[in-house]
């Protein structure tokens, strides 16, 4: 562990993890916490950013990041896509009930300037005010959208953090349940996958998890469900179907209470027959590509995410039924 990520871990255990040790969840206060950045990341240089934050900006909610290489006109209708070049669908992570794309920028700018892709961070819904289903509805009406745009699904790659990542695996699963044409891939940090919690990472890591408690998991869990069972296939996707999806990447860390929400759905997809890349990387904090300017270790994960983007829209591009090599 480089003595960035020592230092991050022991600002979070000391800042952040006691929010999460608390009794009850005050979505206030989280939200609160999260609108007090301290570091507000610059566009990359001869980037665009695009923010689409009007009422009519729906199903498309949330804001655009254009590479310098991208054409010109309004980032939703691109005229001549690309098939190898890649589009980005981002879902934030904050369980459902906080965070936005602007409190992600720093991964998402990161984690596009080394693809070299259109990223575009969808302004999902949250709960308690919209429960389960509304941020999947969400996510799959900004995917339809995308489209009907005119961006091939071979260009499009589907990735998130946290409750994000596992919005965004279960947004695979609701397009692939309704017949849509699926993404080239998709990219899981950390995912939130088990909203049961019954992960044994749960309990073995918590105390070591510099982030989070362990019974906080639960208790989130039920700011986002209301009534809906824990298990609900569209909000759980570790107890969903998982054939027939397109090649992952998930990246966690050995620490995390979330572990085994990582390492179980990465079993399941392969005893299912489908294409994932699992690393675990040790000791970090939940979701650590977010500190991509300070720590080197969310640099390298965000180094080999892009290069998986980049494999993948290829070979889809190409129609190619090759192996994925390791990033």
């Amino acid at each position: 562990m480089s003595w960035q990520a020592a230092l991050a871990c022991w600002f979070l255990r000391r800042q952040f993890r006691p929010e999460t040790a608390r009794p009850r969840i005050s979505v206030e206060r989280a939200r609160a916490m999260t609108s007090k950045r301290a570091y507000t990341p610059r566009v990359p240089s001869g980037w665009r950013l695009h923010e689409c934050y009007g009422v009519r900006d729906y199903p498309l909610r949330g804001e655009w990041l254009q590479p310098p290489s991208a054409s010109t006109g309004h980032p939703e209708r691109p005229k001549q896509q690309q098939h190898a070049t890649p589009t980005i669908l981002y879902l934030h992570g904050g369980g459902y009930y906080f965070c936005s794309p602007r409190s992600h920028r720093t991964l998402t700018f990161g984690f596009a300037a080394r693809t070299n892709a259109r990223l575009f961070s969808l302004d999902y819904r949250l709960a308690p005010e919209h429960r389960f289903p509304a941020a999947l509805d969400d996510a799959v009406a900004a995917y339809r959208r995308l489209l009907s745009d005119g961006t091939p699904a071979q260009s499009i790659v589907i990735a998130g953090d946290s409750a994000g990542g596992g919005l965004a695996l279960a947004t695979l699963i609701a397009l692939r349940d309704a017949g849509d044409e699926l993404p080239a891939s998709a990219v899981l940090f950390s995912p939130w996958t088990d909203l049961a919690a019954t992960g044994a990472s749960i309990r073995a890591n918590d105390g070591l998890d510099p982030m989070f408690a362990g019974p906080s998991v639960g208790r989130a869990a039920a700011v986002y469900l209301g009534d809906t069972p824990t298990t609900h296939p569209y909000a759980s996707p570790l107890y969903a179907d998982l054939r027939g999806l397109p090649p992952m990447l998930i990246q966690v860390s050995s620490t995390e209470v979330l572990l085994d929400d990582s390492t179980r759905v990465a079993k399941k997809i392969e005893a299912a027959g489908g294409r994932v890349q699992l690393e675990v990387w040790p000791k970090l904090p939940h979701v650590w590509q977010m500190f991509v300017p300070f720590i080197p270790e969310a640099r390298r994960a965000l180094d080999r995410a892009a290069a998986f983007v980049r494999a993948t829209v290829s070979m889809d591009s190409a129609h190619s039924s090759s192996a994925i090599s390791s990033a």
